[in-house]
């Protein structure tokens, strides 16, 4: 027997497993995606951010839509799923523009890991193009956004993570609907809150 004879028999199997395989990591792939905004969900945006860290001069922004609920309220889920796809995109291009990955947190929380020169030069720029109008059934809906960002230098993800939250939460203000602060940023550290 010739050792083309196995290999003939063997090729079946090993298309059909191939095959199972790829579809496998293309299934992962989209579950760890938001099939809404197409943007990382937290697991998948964490890891990339850990990776993104680790290459240095990076930098951690969180996002809070303001007045995302009274859009959904106002105009219904239709409107706000609008919302959610303008802003998934929106971050994908500043993204990709700052060498950097957005992610969807849940709800309308998104976070950016970002070159830090893009944090410092960028982080307006950032708001005006969150901020402006979506365009949905001939109506433009407005809608907020508060911004804050952190410098990774020497920090964990979960600690610039916590800094940014807390910046993002001065910018929405004393009346901030997600409760007190958790944690206090360090000395030497200066968050940037843009609303």
């Amino acid at each position: 027997m010739s050792l083309i004879e196995p290999l003939a028999a063997a090729a079946p199997l090993l298309v059909g497993w191939t095959t199972h395989g790829l579809l496998f990591r293309r299934r992962l792939e989209a579950a760890r995606r938001c099939p809404l905004t197409r943007l990382l969900t937290r697991e998948g945006w964490e890891k990339a951010a850990q990776r993104r860290i680790l290459r240095g001069n990076a930098a951690v922004a969180v996002i809070d839509l303001d007045g995302f609920k009274a859009v959904n309220d106002t105009f219904g889920h239709a409107a706000g799923d609008a919302v959610l796809k303008a802003t998934g995109h929106r971050l994908h291009l500043w993204a990709g523009a700052s060498d950097g990955t957005a992610g969807r947190l849940g709800g309308d929380e998104f976070a950016l890991v970002m070159h830090a020169e893009d944090f410092h030069a960028g982080i307006q720029q950032l708001h005006e193009l969150l901020t402006a109008p979506v365009d949905w059934q001939s109506q433009q809906l407005e809608i907020g956004a508060s911004i804050g960002a952190v410098p990774t230098d020497g920090l964990t993800l979960s600690d610039a993570l916590a800094q940014a939250d807390q910046a993002m939460y001065e910018a929405k203000g004393s009346g901030g609907r997600r409760g007190p602060r958790r944690h206090q940023p360090a000395a030497d550290v200066r968050p940037e809150a843009a609303r």
